[in-house]
C-alpha cells in the first residue's frame, strides 16, 4: 500500500463522515463539499492502485 492508496482512503472516508454531519444538520453546502472530498479521495486511491500494478508490472 502506498501513500497515494492511505491518503485517497482517508479522504474518501472523512468526505462520508462530512456528508452524513451536513446531512443530519441539513447543511446543504457541507453535503456537497462531503461529496467532491469523496471524489478527490476515490480518485487519489485509484491512481495509487495504478502506481501498484506498474510497480508489480515492473518488478516481476
Amino acid at each position: 500500500m502506498n501513500k497515494d492508496q492511505v491518503s485517497g482512503t482517508v479522504k474518501d472516508l472523512t468526505g462520508k463522515v462530512q456528508e452524513e454531519a451536513g446531512k443530519l444538520v441539513g447543511n446543504k453546502e457541507q453535503q456537497a463539499k462531503g461529496l467532491i472530498k469523496q471524489v478527490e479521495g476515490k480518485a487519489e486511491k485509484a491512481l495509487g492502485d495504478a502506481k501498484e500494478v506498474v510497480k508489480d508490472a515492473v518488478g516481476k
